[in-house]
């Protein structure tokens, strides 16, 4: 179980579309923490990946094989 606080607009907005699509709040709330844990789980991964194939490159070595030095 998980109790949210909502700024008020947010909770409006939520209210009109669940009464308009005649669907619970709770249907919304979760789809949408599906989706961002989806996406999240994804970046994180992807940043994983990248980290184990290559080395990372410190800031100053990437300007200046970009030729962005002043």
């Amino acid at each position: 179980m998980l109790t949210v606080r909502l700024p008020r607009k947010l909770e409006a907005r939520l209210n009109k579309l669940s009464k308009r699509t005649r669907r619970a709040k709770s249907y919304y709330a979760t789809r949408a923490i599906s989706e961002f844990l989806d996406e999240q789980e994804d970046y994180l991964i992807a940043i994983s990946r990248l980290e184990k194939s290559r080395p990372p490159i410190p800031l100053d070595e990437v300007v200046r094989r970009l030729g962005l030095e002043r």
